[in-house]
């Protein structure tokens, strides 16, 4: 990968290759799950925390089949083993499922026919049309190497011979290594039955090795997603251009605009219009909402029928309530906005609290960090801020307040007065304009 960053840390999706990888796992709800890690693995675990896991440790890299022996001492009971792989991370929970009944009580292994097989071992079958080995690539003659059908690198086992037959494999081959497809010639010959699943397409099973194949599985993986939404009757102006990085909930004519990117989990309500290039996540965003040209929303609640952006920036913490109206250049933060209160034009909202029906002016600041400690802002309801002021918190505008433009607010400001701090205007008789030389 050329990368400081191991490749199971890789990201596909706005998820780690492993994430992927280890929710199917878990969408087949295994007595437990094993991860078997090599290089980069303090790294690998410091991002997964996750309590269901065990992990071995794979201090030699000497091939699939010595990777699965580690993991033997943490694999318990003597039932069917699942083996994965951490970089094939678009592998379909109905595959998986198909694949532990075809095994039963033996083996059964994931095959894929490809028109290019280059680098994959080849299934190798009997004048009956049964599987009798696996051939890895370097090994393969010239008439098995014509072979197009290939092992994807997923299988199950019986847990009761797993032990043994690892034990008696040969690393007499081309690499030097232990190989697990070698288990299917070992189950061949002690009559347990070997069953091949073919997969539906290629790209489920593709495997990422370098940066070409990340992008290609990037491709599929937001193919997937959006033929999602669209199924599920979202309007998707055009499928090529929307990047789904998390999980997306949405209601009843919901539209995508172009370049709209949707990370985290995201949910939309019906009616919902999302405009182009806008970077929507982690939100709840409700009913009849629209969200213009250019907007970043992150970790907010929008309220239903509110009106954000273009150039918007909602910031964590930001509540909008019904009706609520953040304009062009406004920016939010850790800030309620009661129902249809506005802030229209080029403001910073921080750490405050604005009230129902109230109406803050073009260029508003409240000024809420003092430099060691963040302060809070209320505004009543029915406040009308003027444009150009700073209200310096802490501090209270009461409900109905006015404040006059261009003040500087530094003591509570009483409901239904005007309020307001000018500097007296000076004119300067005769001055001039300073001149180059």
């Amino acid at each position: 990968m050329r990368s400081a960053l191991p490749k199971v840390l890789q990201s596909l999706g706005g998820q780690a290759l492993l994430d992927h990888v280890l929710a199917q796992a878990r969408s087949v709800s295994p007595e437990r799950i094993v991860v078997v890690y090599g290089h980069g693995g303090d790294d690998v675990r410091a991002v997964f925390p996750d309590t269901d896991l065990r992990w071995a440790h794979q201090a030699e890299q000497r091939g699939t089949g010595h990777a699965l022996a580690q993991a033997l001492p943490e694999l318990g009971a003597a039932g069917p083993v699942l083996v994965l792989c951490g970089d094939v991370p678009l592998i379909e929970t109905a595959t998986l499922s198909e694949l532990l009944v075809a095994a039963g009580d033996g083996v059964a292994l994931l095959t894929v026919q490809m028109p290019d097989p280059s680098g994959y071992g080849r299934i190798v079958r009997d004048g009956s049309g049964a599987v009798s080995r696996i051939v890895e690539h370097r090994d393969a003659s010239d008439v098995e190497l014509e072979i197009d059908e290939v092992n994807a690198g997923i299988m199950v086992l019986p847990g009761a011979q797993l032990a043994r037959w690892l034990g008696a494999l040969s690393d007499d081959n081309a690499q030097g290594e232990l190989y697990l497809t070698d288990l299917i010639a070992a189950a061949i010959a002690d009559g347990v039955a070997v069953t091949a699943v073919i997969a539906g397409t290629a790209e489920e099973v593709m495997g990422v090795n370098d940066r070409v194949q990340l992008a290609e599985a990037e491709a599929e993986l937001q193919r997937r997603r959006v033929l999602t939404l669209l199924e599920d009757g979202v309007t998707v102006m055009d499928p090529l251009r929307l990047d789904v990085r998390g999980s997306v909930r949405a209601g009843r004519d919901v539209v995508l605009d172009i370049n709209v990117v949707l990370e985290g989990e995201v949910v939309l309500g019906d009616d919902v219009t999302i405009g182009p290039g806008c970077v929507i996540r982690d939100c709840v965003i409700g009913d009849g909402t629209q969200v213009a040209a250019h907007s970043v929303l992150d970790d907010a609640r929008i309220g239903s029928g509110c009106r954000i952006g273009p150039f918007a920036r909602i910031r964590p913490g930001t509540e909008l309530g019904a009706g609520v109206r953040i304009g062009n250049f406004v920016e939010t933060k850790s800030s309620s906005f009661a129902d249809g209160s506005k802030a229209n034009h080029l403001s910073y909202i921080g750490d405050a609290q604005i009230g129902a029906g109230a109406n803050v002016g073009a260029g508003t600041v409240t000024c809420n960090y003092d430099g060691v400690r963040k302060h809070r802002t209320v505004i009543g309801d029915g406040a009308f801020i003027g444009s150009g002021t700073m209200l310096v918190a802490p501090v209270t505008v009461g409900e109905r307040a006015t404040i006059g433009a261009g003040s500087v607010i530094t003591k509570d400001a009483p409901a239904d007065e005007l309020s307001m701090s000018r500097a007296k205007q000076t004119v300067v008789p005769g001055w001039e304009r300073p001149t180059k030389d």
